[in-house]
């Protein structure tokens, strides 16, 4: 009897231990700043952060055009009825987001690039969760001078196709206004200037 008991105890032993690792691993094996990992948190953070991810669409493999359209922060009409043929950075961000914070000098960099450029590019800003107030002084604070549209109960933001997750996201809509690139998270001067040429040299 004590030779089977003593098999039975090393198996269990074994599968206990198998066990055990294969739950480690599938622990560590999660990104901590993966959307499903920050969704799951609970640390009250209010928002979901990218890891800065830059996707990239061929033509062939993009959706149909996005239909934008809302109020800027100032109270003004905006929409992309009149911008047919021209390439729109579309940059979500919220005065509340750190990471919103941190790109802002970027974004507005690369703005005045591409105005000083004479390339046939426009920004539009969609503020998140906030009200027009506290978002356009936030942007005279900081002397971004691209508008954005005001929250309005989200319904800008349903205009994204879902590709808008994350706060900060930035878009480049191609010419005929599909969604040509896409970074989750704060973005850079050259990545986002170097997304707008890609899209500018299609034929």
């Amino acid at each position: 009897m004590r030779q089977p008991d003593r098999r039975s105890a090393l198996r269990w032993g074994a599968i206990a231990l198998a066990g055990g690792l294969a739950t480690s691993l599938a622990a560590c094996s999660e990104d901590p700043s993966s959307i499903a990992a920050q969704a799951k948190a609970g640390d009250r953070k209010n928002y979901v952060s990218g890891d800065g991810t830059i996707e990239r669409l061929a033509p062939d493999n993009r959706g149909a055009p996005v239909r934008l359209e809302g109020t800027t922060l100032e109270g003004e009409p905006w929409s992309m009825g009149s911008r047919a043929g021209t390439v729109l950075v579309v940059n979500v961000w919220g005065s509340w987001c750190p990471p919103c914070i941190a790109e802002t000098p970027d974004l507005q960099r690369a703005w005045e690039q591409v105005q000083a450029d004479g390339l046939d590019v426009e920004f539009i800003g969609l503020d998140k969760m906030e009200s027009p107030a506290t978002g356009l002084a936030f942007q005279k604070a900081n002397r971004v001078t691209y508008p954005s549209l005001a929250y309005d109960g989200g319904l800008p933001i349903l205009a994204l196709q879902g590709k808008a997750t994350a706060t900060p996201t930035t878009l480049v809509l191609d010419r005929a206004g599909r969604i040509a690139a896409r970074v989750s998270g704060p973005v850079t001067t050259s990545t986002l200037t170097a997304l707008v040429d890609d899209v500018l040299a299609e034929a």
